[in-house]
């Protein structure tokens, strides 16, 4: 049994990025907590786990730098965020070809570093390293006044607020895409499998709103990931609360109100109650509460004697020519997830687990290398592993469900990390204001940024 010490004003279910992040926005402002989740350990999807010494995510998520929660969000200012390299290389018609860049301009916070100083230090490494020639001489999207249209559309974007990005019509993201004067070559060879990546939805039936955010937050930053795996993500979350707020191995089993009663450490007692598990297990939990779709996600993981790409770039395959959406030497880009001479090439499929046959052909036609000798580390399949945003999507999902009862989670804001923290820091705010203490720094609203 739980000691009654362990019971606290809010009861929080779920130790994945919202509950932690409503966690430190209540700590914060002098509110007892406790975070309780059934795993063994906080993270929820954002999980890492060790193979042969490689540290292999079980998602693949990828963030950006310019997520605003990842700034703000007490404990994240010191995680450490790896970039890829500017852009992304598109695989097109047989050929490898870097894509347009954000302009260093556009971008805001830092890329990478422990620090700020170290962060922009690293970008600027990056920025002077030498490129990979690109293995086509056709212009990937269509020449230069297409590369200029592109630009432009990127500039305005990242110019462009939250608000009057979220004030335009609202279609299905893909035809969002093709009725906004851009060549199609430009929409299918860049903007559909870039998007693809960004919102695990291949057939890019995501709420445009949602899309354009995502390509919002793609001019203004980044792509990365955390150092070490992405739970450190989360890990670094739980470090930066008061000692024995978190509790894992604690199983909730049904919750009201005022009480949380768990498998096999009796009824938690409290004034309020955050739900901040995954959507599925938050409508067991809470009947009645609305569903989302899921888009499924499969990660493999191999690694081969030699690098087949020295460059921390993110490879899209614009020609759909095997399962796999996207792949990276993430050894290349964050060198501590697998040890010394030994490359980590990790790949996400869109969908149920492929054949390994299929798999090793179309990488060996993305990398332009033979895949014969490579070794499969693991294969990590989750079929709810991204909540769908169909058109119309609401970024608004109340969270507060009445007084003392309140839910958080990326399928209650964006399906991202910047949605999860978001919607903490939504819920927390929410709780706050119920149980009558200053909540100056938890605001509702929209996302910031997607």
């Amino acid at each position: 049994m739980l000691e009654p010490a362990h019971q606290a004003d809010v009861v929080i279910v779920g130790a994945g990025v919202a509950g932690l992040s409503a966690a430190l926005q209540l700590t914060g402002a002098g509110v007892s907590t406790l975070v309780v989740e059934a795993a063994p350990d906080v993270g929820g999807r954002m999980t890492t786990e060790r193979v042969d010494g490689f540290r292999l995510d079980r998602l693949g998520q990828l963030l950006s730098t310019s997520y605003p929660e990842l700034r703000r969000t007490p404990g994240l200012d010191a995680l450490e965020l790896r970039p890829f390299s500017p852009g992304v290389l598109v695989h097109n018609e047989g050929r490898l070809q870097r894509s347009w860049e954000p302009r260093a301009s556009l971008r805001t916070g830092p890329p990478a570093g422990r620090s700020a100083r170290g962060a922009f230090t690293a970008a600027r490494a990056l920025a002077s390293a030498p490129r990979m020639r690109s293995r086509t001489a056709r212009p990937l999207l269509g020449g230069p006044l297409d590369q200029a249209r592109l630009g432009a559309a990127f500039a305005r974007l990242a110019a462009t607020s939250v608000d009057r990005v979220l004030a335009r019509p609202e279609l299905p993201a893909l035809d969002a895409l093709l009725s906004r004067g851009l060549p199609s070559r430009t929409v299918e060879t860049f903007l559909r499998p870039l998007l693809s990546a960004l919102l695990c939805d291949p057939e890019l039936r995501t709420s445009s709103l949602c899309a354009d955010l995502a390509l919002r937050g793609y001019a203004r930053g980044r792509l990365c990931v955390p150092a070490g795996g992405a739970q450190n993500l989360p890990r670094a979350l739980a470090a930066a609360l008061p000692p024995g707020t978190v509790r894992t191995g604690v199983k909730a089993v049904d919750i009201s109100t005022t009480s949380v009663r768990t498998a096999d450490h009796g009824e938690l007692g409290c004034r309020a109650v955050v739900l901040a598990t995954g959507a599925r297990q938050a409508a067991e939990l809470l009947p009645g509460l609305r569903l989302p779709s899921f888009h499924p996600v499969t990660v493999l993981h191999h690694t081969a004697r030699h690098s087949p790409l020295a460059e921390p770039a993110l490879v899209l395959d614009a020609d759909r020519s095997g399962p796999v959406a996207h792949t990276a030497v993430l050894s290349e880009i964050d060198p501590s997830r697998a040890p010394a001479g030994r490359p980590l090439i990790t790949s996400v499929v869109l969908g149920p687990p492929p054949s390994e046959r299929e798999v090793r052909a179309q990488l060996a036609r993305l990398y332009g290398t033979s895949t014969a000798d490579w070794d499969l580390l693991a294969v990590h399949h989750d079929p709810e592993a991204v909540p769908a945003m169909p058109a119309p999507h609401d970024l608004r999902r109340a969270v507060r469900i009445l007084n003392g009862l309140y839910v958080c989670g990326d399928h209650r804001d964006t399906s991202t990390v910047q949605g999860a923290l978001f919607s903490g820091r939504r819920a927390a705010g929410a709780v706050l204001r119920d149980l009558g203490v200053g909540v100056a720094s938890a605001e509702e609203g929209v996302l910031v940024a997607a």
